[in-house]
């Protein structure tokens, strides 16, 4: 369709007049520049009036002298930049764009952007037709949301943070540099399917995991939150809380992209089995507090009780009454010696400086503690079996490691059964990398369902035997604690008992 007759608007304006005033709306400065192949100069043909608004300077006064404008406004580190881009776009007829700074004397600080298509004439001669804008506003806001991401990037770091982001319709999760550095690989943002961090995740914890996951989507908690370990390329495992959102949704109102944090908690995690191991000492010498308190509320009041008793007797007795209560007072003087000894005994166990450790020989020293017993084991008819090999040998104190043997042998032959040939068997094995010493008996056997929980109690018997004093175990149990050991039973009435000493792992 034609639109034009001849060179003037069909409402008598010209078409020079019609540019002129549709160039004056529009910001960005417009010009045309020509390089001469002959002069091998630039010159500037045509600038549009917007120059004084956007580089404050009149064009007549720009044209006058061009370069002195552009040293005097342009910064120094960027004005090399800018005659070069120049340079190749006319050498190599290509686009023309380039990024610079000018100080101008209201506005300060601004940023431009200048694009420019050049033409190559005949002779040689080159011309650019382009357009300068000001791309200040663009650059404050490109500015501020780098340093919005640099100060997330340092907050995430510094927080032991990583990202990942799950696209569910690819089931393909995005990991950030920091959380790859978490799982011991190269600190470099990388792209996997959702299996290869599921095989990450350590099989105790899956469970919870797919729980927490589960419980989101079904909208049964507001935002998503687990805890759970993975293992790195060390082949350690770490504990991590792991944090998300859904932020996109399919066409059928279901997740489709799932975005989220990850924070490295190991630190925490030990601290807090520590914490918990620590409770737990506080638990179990609060339970000795419980015994040692028993022991003078209850035990040593009535050796006091009794004493205070017979003395006032005493004072109103004949000769005859007299030599009796003597026989009363030497029992009751006995009972208070044994249990001051049998507490003076705990307080050492607890508190001795002189746990020192050595190496010894453990089939060595049961042989000592057999030949000890030998009148005993013979009396009673006691088969002995030793598989203990030859050359083992455990980190402990030797009075311990002697008290705990006598006192399982001797406690295995005093609770022997009358029905059957008593039978002790000592085995030795290492699971773990932990030496376990075993000490079973065919005796009598312990009701672990009934006295489970005070088996290891003080002055705590079991049967009704006269010899009995309810110390040993508590004693033997207490010795090897105190050497960082542990002690396991499995018994069953009529059929016997088998006691486990774990030694501790420094052996």
């Amino acid at each position: 369709m034609k639109v034009f007759d001849n060179p003037d608007i069909v409402d008598g304006e010209s078409l020079s007049d019609f540019y002129e005033k549709l160039l004056s709306q529009v910001p960005d400065l417009i010009f045309k520049i020509r390089w001469n192949s002959d002069s091998k100069r630039y010159a500037i043909i045509f600038l549009s009036e917007s120059i004084n608004d956007l580089l404050e300077t009149p064009s007549k006064v720009f044209i006058t002298d061009p370069t002195k404008y552009f040293r005097e406004r342009i910064f120094e580190e960027d004005l090399q930049p800018f005659i070069s881009s120049l340079e190749k776009s006319r050498k190599t007829i290509s686009q023309w764009d380039n990024i610079f700074r000018v100080n101008l004397p209201i506005k300060g600080l601004r940023w431009m952007q200048i694009t420019a298509k050049p033409e190559l004439k005949p002779h040689g001669s080159v011309s650019f037709y382009g357009r300068v804008t000001d791309i200040t506003e663009f650059k404050r806001q490109e500015q501020k949301l780098h340093l919005s991401e640099e100060r997330y990037h340092y907050a995430l770091k510094a927080a032991s943070e990583g990202i990942w982001d799950w696209d569910m319709k690819t089931n393909v999760v995005y990991l950030s540099a920091q959380l790859m550095k978490m799982l011991g690989k190269t600190e470099v943002p990388a792209y996997f399917p959702n299996t290869f961090w599921l095989s990450r995740i350590h099989p105790d914890d899956m469970e919870a995991y797919n729980k927490s996951k589960t419980d989101y989507f079904k909208k049964k908690n507001a935002t998503y939150e687990s805890i759970y370990r993975v293992v790195t390329d060390q082949g350690k495992y770490r504990w991590v809380l792991s944090r998300g959102s859904v932020v996109d949704y399919d066409a059928k109102g279901k997740p489709a992209r799932v975005i989220g944090t990850l924070k490295d908690i190991n630190l925490l995690k030990e601290k807090e089995v520590e914490l918990g191991n620590t409770i737990n000492i506080i638990v179990s010498q609060n339970n000795r507090l419980n015994n040692f308190a028993h022991i003078v509320s209850h035990n040593l009041r009535s050796h006091a009780s009794n004493l205070k008793m017979l003395l006032d007797l005493f004072k109103t007795a004949d000769a005859e009454e007299r030599e009796e209560m003597l026989e009363h007072l030497e029992a009751i003087s006995n009972g208070l010696s044994i249990t001051i000894s049998h507490l003076k005994e705990l307080v050492e166990i607890q508190t001795e400086i002189k746990n020192v450790r050595e190496q010894l020989n453990l089939r060595h020293y049961l042989k000592n503690i057999l030949n000890i017993l030998h009148n005993e084991i013979k009396k009673h008819n006691v088969d002995i079996e030793i598989n203990i090999p030859l050359d083992v040998t455990v980190n402990y104190n030797p009075a311990y490691l002697e008290s705990i043997l006598l006192n399982f042998t001797t406690n295995a032959i005093k609770y022997s059964s009358q029905e059957r040939k008593p039978m002790l068997s000592y085995d030795f094995e290492i699971i773990d990398g932990r030496k376990i010493l075993s000490i079973s008996d065919n005796g009598l056997g312990i009701d672990l369902k009934k006295h489970k929980n005070s088996l290891f109690g003080m002055y705590k018997t079991f049967h009704k035997n006269q010899n009995a004093r309810g110390i040993g175990l508590f004693i033997t149990k207490n010795q090897v604690e105190a050497m960082g050991g542990k002690i396991e039973v499995t018994s069953e009435l009529n059929k016997g008992t088998t006691f486990k000493i774990y030694f501790d792992e420094e052996d």
